[in-house]
């Protein structure tokens, strides 16, 4: 968590201070981005558009509070108004090849593991990303923030707006139906 005296800063929209906060959260939200959009310029534009919003509003900021959930919602926000734009459902359908992640990063060298385990996991890897691509969005939320955020319920329900109860429903049946998409895959 940001120390008060940082978070002041922020507020203030001190141009050093939000410059470390970027640097600090960038990666949690281009992550959160990119795993909920699937690809690299859309979770670039979203992250950005992100921090164009905290920028706006740094005097909204609880200086006794850590920031990273409220990050995680707005970034969740963003995603979800990119999902239901046009434009964004008319990018997936004609997206790049060059949005498709290289084969896991595999390196041939990497110690105690052979190529073809490498491989294995590269390809779970890949068909378990394109499960959860299938995800209805409510579901798809709450498996990215439990799973490749580490966010308990409790932050879940913070982040998405509902009840802790529900964030573990969600949590449950977005499993339940990743465990249908991937039978016999993997």
């Amino acid at each position: 968590m940001e120390s008060g005296l940082d978070l002041e800063r922020v507020r203030a929209r001190d141009p050093d201070a939000l410059g470390a906060f970027f640097e600090r959260y960038f990666d949690r939200v281009y992550g959160l981005a990119y795993r909920l959009l699937g690809e690299r310029a859309a979770a670039e534009d979203a992250a950005q558009d992100v921090f164009l919003k905290v920028h706006r509003a740094a005097d909204r900021i609880d200086p006794d509070r850590d920031p990273e959930p409220w990050l995680l919602t707005i970034t969740t926000n963003v995603c979800r108004d990119l999902w239901r734009s046009g434009a964004h459902r008319m990018s997936r359908r004609s997206a790049s090849i060059d949005d498709e992640p290289a084969a896991g990063g595999l390196t041939l060298t990497s110690p105690g593991k052979s190529p073809e385990g490498e491989l294995l996991a590269a390809e779970r890897e890949r068909l378990t990303q394109e499960a959860i691509a299938r995800l209805p969005e409510n579901l798809r939320e709450a498996v990215l923030l439990r799973e490749y955020q580490g966010l308990g319920y409790d932050e879940i329900a913070r982040v998405l707006g509902i009840n802790e109860a529900a964030a573990r429903k969600r949590y449950s049946r977005a499993l339940a139906e990743l465990g249908r998409y991937l039978k016999g895959l993997i």
